[in-house]
């Protein structure tokens, strides 16, 4: 097994990194435009082949210097955004003129995520405005795969019971990958996972409340409960990151304020 991890990884390294982060958007783009044209019922086995190939894929075009803890880190967002956004297409209505657009959205924004984790894999420091910019992608997209999930989830019309459990690991996950970005340490922090524990018990009590609400749109729910998790994960960021300031605390409630009021407005009272 390591003698052919080695032969892969010569290989993988005589080629430029670009050109592997292209390699790899156009594998990944490719699965996800044959998965659109079968049927839901094929489910099980494109979700299987997106977790393989994007996670081969992912090690492929960010080769270089894996170890430890980012065999697990620097891999969830390119198959979590994958996995999210397959599951998603099938809420719109299956045509070219949805497809396209699709495919090219997706290709997009897997390049950005192999950027993003390359930034992190080199281990660039927070006061570098590399890091920033990496680190902004990286939480917008926390931020959109769980708007995407809920929606997904909402779409399936479980239970409030399996809707919050649902919600904690979704939020658990992102929560612990971004965590993890602050210090990119190659070790599993106590502080990490205890923070995310509670990021994610605050996202899945928030559903549970909210899932007694008559809501005229369940995109607005998911939308709410996206501001809830942006909001949480930035002040914990913020404050293990020692960072917590006024304005910081004051744009987070903002956000979460003005979604809320929407969200109000949106109930079939």
């Amino acid at each position: 097994m390591k003698s052919l991890q080695r032969l892969f990884k010569k290989y993988a390294l005589m080629i430029e990194k670009r050109i592997r982060f292209i390699i790899g958007v156009g594998i990944m783009s490719l699965i996800m435009l044959t998965s659109t044209f079968f049927f839901f019922d094929k489910a099980w086995l494109f979700v299987s082949l997106l977790i393989v190939f994007g996670y081969v894929l992912t090690y492929f075009s960010l080769i270089e210097g894996v170890r430890r803890i980012e065999w697990v880190m620097l891999f969830i967002l390119p198959i979590l955004f994958s996995i999210t956004a397959y599951f998603f297409y099938f809420l719109f209505p299956v045509r070219w003129l949805t497809r396209l657009p699709f495919i090219l959205i997706y290709a997009i924004s897997l390049y950005a995520l192999f950027l993003t984790g390359n930034i992190f894999n080199v281990g660039v420091k927070t006061n570098l405005q590399l890091y920033r910019a990496a680190f902004s992608v990286n939480y917008f997209f926390q931020t959109f795969i769980c708007f995407l999930g809920l929606n997904i989830l909402l779409s399936l019309k479980q239970g409030f019971i399996v809707n919050s459990a649902a919600v904690f690991i979704l939020s658990f996950i992102l929560a612990v990958h971004l965590l993890w970005t602050v210090k990119l340490e190659l070790y599993w922090e106590k502080e990490v996972v205890a923070y995310a524990v509670i990021i994610a018990t605050i996202a899945s009590e928030v559903v549970l409340i909210l899932s007694f609400v008559p809501w005229a749109n369940s995109s607005i729910f998911a939308l709410l409960i996206a501001a809830v998790y942006y909001s949480t994960v930035g002040l914990v960021y913020a404050h293990y990151n020692e960072r917590f300031f006024k304005d910081l605390v004051r744009e987070y409630l903002l956000v979460l304020g003005f979604v809320a009021v929407i969200a109000t407005l949106s109930i079939n009272w």
